[in-house]
């Protein structure tokens, strides 16, 4: 028995000791010559050291990069506690609403091609979303239709039901909608959605819903083409983001990280066989290497290893705050927090103070519901991406990665 115990202590021991990053994503630099400390890049694995040791989560996988070089890449803990395997650097991970953002970038590139104007009301493409009605006793009719830039910043009056409550919020729950993957197609899901009623006026008040999920359906109507499939031709593929799609290939499932048993804790989603639905608001995985290559292409104007994705001038409009004067923020829940604004797929930094967290004016994030994270700080040339999978921890984890970066940020 004694033995047994002490062979456990050393395997809990060894798997605080970060595992050894395999050849990374972007080139890699010491620490010092992108302007950074070492030594306090290190309190990151302290850190997430005491949150496994203490039993908070199973494990983790972080990367920093500055200039275009990492300069920190590590995994700690398990990725899988029930079967004790150990967490690795290209372990998978459920993203959930950090798919919003690619699909939001993948709706851009045909927004350069011609085919798809911000402009455009959605009914142009799906006209089943003509004559949208506000509200529930009484109803009114949207005095604007929702436009493709209302699906991009959240204004387009869709929820998830999930924030607050009213009688449209009651109706996505009765519908079945307030779940993240209800058993339908994106087609199905859009028709679904054009029955139900918008819980705002398009174009006046930001909240978090079902807006990139319809924007993933209005890709497939505009591009002829899946979801997955125009998001693997125009982004995954050209980026190298080869772990990071609709689902987990057989051969990779040994990759996928888990979350630890707990109490009350929600069931993620299953991501070892294709989805019914390919939700462009939550339906991928991916890993940090992959993660950390898409946000470097964005921090690069559009471009990586000499493969273009976005012209500078999208990527920059993109990351400017579209939510003006008359678009409320006084929903339930501002996601973005104070200082933020919110872009085409991303909160924007518009203060540096304000926010209870470090940052710099510029600088743009989101993360995911089970513990993923990121944030590109172009006045720093700074990518963070943070991976894990866990629902309880994940806000309070991501503002300490938020402290620990920027600690060491020495230039």
């Amino acid at each position: 028995m004694k033995s047994t115990a002490a062979a456990a202590t050393a395997l809990s021991l060894l798997l605080l000791v970060p595992a050894p990053a395999r050849a990374g994503p972007l080139p890699e630099a010491a620490p010092a010559a992108v302007g950074l400390s070492g030594e306090r890049l290190d309190r990151i694995g302290v850190a997430i050291g005491g949150e496994i040791a203490a039993g908070k989560i199973p494990g983790a996988v972080a990367a920093v990069a500055r200039h275009g070089k990492i300069a920190y890449f590590k995994s700690f803990g398990l990725r899988d506690k029930a079967a004790g395997a150990p967490m690795g650097t290209d372990s998978i991970f459920r993203i959930y609403s950090m798919t919003k953002p690619i699909v939001s970038v993948a709706a851009m590139i045909l927004h350069e091609e011609g085919r798809l104007l911000l402009s455009d009301p959605i009914v142009k493409h799906l006209p089943a979303f003509a004559d949208m009605t506000v509200g529930v006793d009484p109803s009114v009719a949207a005095e604007k239709p929702i436009t493709v830039q209302d699906l991009l910043r959240h204004t387009s009056g869709l929820t998830y039901g999930a924030f607050g409550r009213s009688p449209v919020k009651a109706r996505y729950k009765a519908s079945g909608l307030r779940q993240l993957a209800p058993d339908m197609d994106n087609t199905q899901l859009a028709e679904a959605l054009s029955n139900l009623p918008l819980a705002y006026q398009p174009g006046t008040l930001w909240e978090y819903g079902r807006s990139a999920d319809l924007l993933g359906h209005l890709i497939e109507v505009v591009s002829g083409q899946s979801l997955d499939g125009f998001l693997t031709s125009t982004v995954l593929v050209p980026l190298a983001m080869d772990d990071t799609g609709f689902h987990v290939p057989p051969a990779a499932q040994d990759r996928v990280a888990e979350p630890q048993a707990e109490a009350g804790a929600p069931v993620l989603i299953d991501v070892t066989r294709p989805p019914k639905l390919q939700a462009g608001g939550h339906g991928l995985v991916s890993t940090v290497g992959d993660y950390l290559r898409f946000c470097q292409m964005m921090l690069n104007g559009g471009v990586l290893d000499g493969v273009r994705i976005l012209s500078p001038k999208t990527v920059a409009y993109m990351t400017a705050n579209h939510l003006g004067p008359k678009i409320s923020r006084d929903g339930p829940a501002y996601l973005p927090g104070p200082g933020y604004g919110f872009g085409l797929g991303f909160a924007v930094r518009e203060a540096a103070g304000e926010s209870a967290w470090p940052g710099s004016v510029g600088e743009y994030f989101w993360g995911g519901y089970a513990g993923t994270y990121f944030w590109i700080d172009p006045a720093e040339q700074l990518v963070a991406v943070y991976m894990m999978q866990s629902v309880s921890q994940r806000v309070r984890l991501r503002m300490l990665m938020r402290n620990l970066v920027y600690q060491a940020v020495i230039d």
